[in-house]
């Protein structure tokens, strides 16, 4: 069955049909497994645990865990969960990477997480010949790289940018932007991308750098320029202290993100962030594909799903219906992930050549009164 009991009776009602206890084996890899590994394989999330970045690393690490502990509940074979804590850091990636590939039970990474610590990582894993399906990581040029262990479970940056810039040209009618990036993989890449499809509405850029807290040049360089609307290509920590400060500086405009700042955490900073729009490829929490998901993440961990959470689960499970189809290497289970054409809860799974999904929908969400609420599919 695949990708696991419970999946496969979702795929059949549209309704997950999650009923089962969590009841899982977990393992970091400092620690000791919760239980008995009968097939002595594992899975790994790779990514941030802990640091900055860790909000947008939690839904991911959790999201997976969920596909393995209901895989785990009545399985003859149990899967152990490990954990590759990097930060989210291109820095820390190469070595890590090296201890996954070195451990022959891992079959299968869930991420890496970001397209920085991908690109450090990705040479590793394909010599390895470890396969890994993304949840999370969307800078377009990762899939260039020749890496045919690579796998993404959302869309790249390629489709956001331009949906990101369609939102501000169409519906927030901006006639000029100015953009501002964080010098990270992603973040360049992605305000590289919007710049360019909003052509002469760009009224001027900046580059900011990641743990830096004092933008005072950068907010100086924007009300100079007094756009309608400024998109910051970066994550979270800094896209918070960003708008208080372009708030405090007078810029009254409407603040663009995407994906890397859509976290609670981004929430900190109250009132300056009301009415900040962010694009990503992540499906709604309360879209009825995902609803019940939703309700067993919330009954497991006391939380609503965050980003990518179910973009984990569907990446994780694909995994999982490769080991209960018998794949016990990571020859058999990279060619499982090759030909896999299943229905998952966020959309059908299935990779190009490039390891790119062949399903792909951009949504936007907007803060509003405190919360980070969907508006719907960017068309």
């Amino acid at each position: 069955m695949r990708p696991n009991k419970v999946f496969a009776a979702s795929v059949a009602t549209l309704a997950l049909g999650l009923s089962l206890a969590a009841c899982g084996t977990t393992e970091d890899k400092d620690g000791g497994s919760g239980g008995d590994a009968a097939c002595d394989l594992s899975l790994a999330f790779f990514g941030p645990e802990t640091g900055d970045a860790a909000g947008l690393g939690k839904p991911i690490i959790q999201g997976a865990q969920l596909a393995i502990d209901q895989h785990n509940e009545d399985a003859d074979c149990k899967v152990k969960y490990v954990k590759y804590d990097s930060q989210g850091s291109p820095d820390e990636a190469p070595a890590l990477a090296t201890e996954a590939a070195g451990d022959e039970s891992v079959i299968g990474i869930v991420g890496p997480a970001f397209s920085g610590e991908s690109a450090a990582a990705g040479d590793t894993f394909a010599e390895a010949g470890l396969p890994t399906i993304t949840p999370s990581a969307t800078n377009p040029t990762l899939a260039d790289n020749g890496w045919d262990t690579f796998h993404r479970a959302l869309g790249n940056d390629a489709t956001q940018g331009p949906a990101a810039a369609r939102y501000i040209k169409d519906t927030l009618k901006a006639s000029t932007v100015f953009v501002i990036d964080d010098a990270s993989e992603y973040g360049a890449g992605l305000a590289g991308i919007v710049e360019k499809d909003l052509g002469s509405a760009v009224k001027g850029t900046d580059t900011i750098q990641q743990k830096q807290t004092d933008f005072s040049a950068t907010v100086t360089k924007v009300t100079d320029a007094k756009p309608d609307a400024v998109f910051f290509g970066g994550y979270y920590a800094e896209a918070t202290i960003l708008i208080g400060q372009l708030r405090d500086g007078g810029f009254d405009g409407t603040f663009v993100v995407a994906d890397g700042v859509k976290d609670p955490a981004f929430l900190d900073a109250g009132k300056a962030a009301e009415g900040t729009i962010i694009t990503c490829p992540c499906i709604p929490d309360t879209d009825p594909a995902v609803a019940d998901f939703a309700k067993q993440y919330q009954d497991k961990f006391g939380e609503a799903p965050g980003t990518y959470a179910a973009e984990a689960y569907d990446a994780a499970s694909i995994f999982l219906a490769g080991i209960e189809d018998g794949v016990d290497n990571r020859a058999d289970m990279l060619k499982f992930v090759n030909d896999y054409d299943e229905k998952g809860i966020t959309k059908q799974l299935k990779f190009d050549d490039k390891g790119e999904p062949a399903d792909v929908h951009v949504y936007a969400y907007t803060v509003k009164d405190g919360a980070i609420v969907p508006e719907g599919e960017i068309k």
